[in-house]
């Protein structure tokens, strides 16, 4: 991943990083999804949620609107 990404969530329920990624994306700001589960078990690991680092403090203010917990 290029330099200029920055980790702005992260959680072990791929879904509720989905939603963050989706919130993020309907207020224009683009996010990917890094999922560092465990391809056997799927029960270890995490889903993380990356934005260009430009974005942050939007990104930050968005999820506070909107009750996630960063």
């Amino acid at each position: 991943m290029e330099s200029d990404w920055v980790k702005i969530y992260t959680s072990a329920n791929f879904f509720q990083s989905e939603l963050v990624k989706q919130v993020l994306v309907q207020h224009e700001i683009e996010a990917v999804l890094m999922n560092k589960r465990d391809s056997a078990h799927n029960t270890f690991g995490q889903v993380e949620v990356y934005i260009h680092k430009s974005e942050f403090s939007r990104a930050i203010e968005i999820l506070v609107l909107n009750d996630i917990k960063p």
